[in-house]
């Protein structure tokens, strides 16, 4: 027999009753019965249930070990009575009654709970990091995203992609982020950088003429934490196509996701095929160029309804409405809700009207009806189609405001009115992003996305119409409310390249020492091409329905950019230091009065 087990934890069954076994594992949880010991013992495949006698070696020896303590036993595999099985486990049927055992890695005092999910904070859980992956909810999370990144591989492979590696060590790149820079010991004074993304490589992999590419690529970016945003590092599908137009791209990641989704949702429904909806348009209906369409409302503007009207709060202000059918029955508590939310998304508070009457005549009520003219209802009707039943609520104020906090609102509103779709996977493509945005700071133009990307009109868009106008062959993928990835049609010419980075305050000079390796690729014959780079943390987070993307990674760092089981970041020796050429100069912490 093995040195360590015949079986695994979970694969005995009733076929295997009055079989000798071999199991490993932790022991995962101890009930004393009368003198009889059941133990949980888990592995890496299930949990299965032992069996101790009184009065045997192996009641003394498991009676007083400590949870998590990892043992060999052997014994036989016995039926369990009709009355005490277990459905709910697949070794349910049966248990084995143990003969001899072995410790093989003693446990000190738990920090907390392994066998069940005990609400323990954040910051402990990750400073026990490998305890935490032993609990069920986070195993299953790290062997979904396993199988995931497996999937992706198969698909890809199995539409042409190949997977090839591109450098961790890089030059810097202007992608948005701040980048994590490495001194160079044989270069006094000079840096590398991890990769933002593969962006450039995978560019020139297309220029060398590969065709097509993918990778799951490690991104490394400076940034601060969010819900569905780890620091430090995230991983994606980094794909790249030659000889492609932007639907070509979508046609490829639309079937990608659409089976992976399928294959890993638990029968959740994915809508395909995925809409297209422009930029301008989805901050318009969404209030947010990230929409969950599960929400089955769309924001309309009504700015000039109110142009000229007599309700000051309105009068001048760009204004969006939501109109909530089905909203006769709603009490007071469903307004005041509402309004409360929209107070937390930064509103000063959120204005409306009941639609009562009939068809005939609709009548409005509510806090602001009194301030609405006849014409001014009568436009809001035919603005909103309003109906019986109706409410409407209203945002008034900058335009990016109002997008904010009424894009928000609309979801909020959809999941209260039960206008909300439960057990679905939308997609959605975000396209025609602008080119170039203002500097609200400092009036400057600059890039609004990825500074590669082929403006729609190419360079006779560049040379005769304003910057903020221009559209670029740019894109997202959303699902549920969640960007899983932004993408483009590169630009693949100098003088396009060359052109745009003037608009956006590049010269010539910049641009040649910033990207000289591509402007030099770019020299020798370019293929028309385009990518995108699905997150693979996001996609794992949305498939196991969990709110933070930290619960998707074995070793994330935390909200603070720490990683609390290796203490990093850390700090370096002075010889190291002067072996790197760097000196530290720490901020000065002033003393408290």
């Amino acid at each position: 027999m093995h040195r360590y087990r015949s079986h695994t934890c979970g694969e005995l069954r009733a076929a295997d009753v009055d079989t000798d076994v071999r199991l490993s594992g932790w022991l995962h949880n101890r009930r004393d019965l009368g003198g009889i010991l059941f133990i949980d013992l888990r592995d890496h495949h299930g949990l299965v249930q032992l069996v101790a006698r009184p009065g045997t070696a192996a009641n003394e020896a498991l009676s007083h070990l400590t949870k998590e303590t990892v043992v060999r036993i052997d014994g036989k595999v016995v039926g369990r009575g009709a009355d005490n099985v277990n459905p709910e486990l697949p070794t349910g049927e049966i248990e084995v009654e143990v003969a001899a055992v072995e410790v093989l890695g003693t446990a000190e005092p738990l920090p907390f709970t392994i066998n069940t999910d005990d609400g323990v904070n954040e910051e402990r859980r990750l400073e026990y990091r490998f305890l935490d992956l032993r609990r069920e909810r986070m195993h299953r999370n790290i062997m979904l995203r396993s199988a995931v990144i497996a999937s992706m591989r198969q698909k890809m492979t199995a539409l042409g992609f190949n997977e090839m590696a591109t450098p961790i060590l890089s030059a810097t790149s202007p992608e948005g982020a701040r980048d994590f820079l490495v001194p160079s010991r044989l270069h006094a004074g000079k840096f590398y950088a991890l990769p933002q993304a593969p962006q450039q490589f995978k560019q020139l992999l297309m220029i060398a003429g590969f065709d097509r590419y993918f990778q799951i690529a490690p991104c490394f970016r400076d940034e601060d934490a969010r819900a569905d945003r780890s620091p430090g590092e995230f991983y994606q599908l980094d794909v790249e196509m030659s000889f492609v137009e932007q639907e070509d791209v979508f046609q490829v990641i639309e079937k990608v996701m659409t089976d992976l989704f399928e294959e890993f949702g638990n029968g959740r429904h994915v809508t395909s095929p995925f809409p297209r909806i422009p930029f301008r348009e989805a901050m318009l209906k969404y209030g947010s160029d990230k929409p969950d369409l599960r929400a089955k409302l769309e924001l309309v503007d009504v700015s000039g309804v109110f142009a000229e009207s007599g309700f000051k709060a309105f009068a001048g202000k760009h204004v969006r409405a939501l109109a909530v059918p089905d909203t006769a029955g709603q009490s007071r508590k469903f307004f005041d809700g509402l309004g409360e939310y929209a107070v937390e998304q930064g509103a000063k508070g959120l204005a409306w009207v009941r639609v009562g009457g009939d068809a005939g005549k609709l009548e409005l009520s509510g806090p602001i009806a009194k301030f609405l003219t006849e014409d001014d209802t009568k436009a809001l009707t035919e603005a909103l189609d309003l109906a019986p039943g109706h409410a409407v609520f209203f945002g008034a104020g900058e335009f990016d405001e109002v997008s904010k906090i009424m894009g928000a609102v609309r979801v909020e509103a959809a999941k209260r009115a039960g206008h909300f779709e439960e057990n679905v996977f939308r997609f959605c493509w975000i396209v025609d992003f602008p080119m170039f945005e203002k500097n609200e700071d400092t009036g400057a133009i600059e890039f609004s996305h990825n500074p590669f990307s082929m403006p729609q009109g190419g360079l006779e868009a560049l040379n005769t119409m304003d910057p903020l106008d221009i559209l670029a062959w740019q894109y997202d993928i959303v699902c549920n409310g969640t960007e899983l990835s932004s993408g483009a049609i590169r630009n693949h010419e100098p003088e396009v390249m060359y052109k745009a980075f003037e608009i956006a305050g590049y010269s010539g000079e910049d641009v040649e020492r910033e990207f000289g390796g591509m402007l030099r690729a770019f020299k020798f014959g370019a293929p028309p091409h385009g990518g995108i780079a699905p997150g693979v943390d996001r996609i794992v987070m949305l498939l196991a329905d969990e709110p933070n993307i930290r619960e998707t990674i074995a070793f994330p760092l935390n909200g603070n950019a720490q990683d609390l089981l290796m203490g990093a970041p850390s700090e370096v020796d002075e010889s190291r230091m002067k072996e790197l050429h760097l000196s530290l100069r720490k901020p000065q912490v002033k003393d408290a009065k």
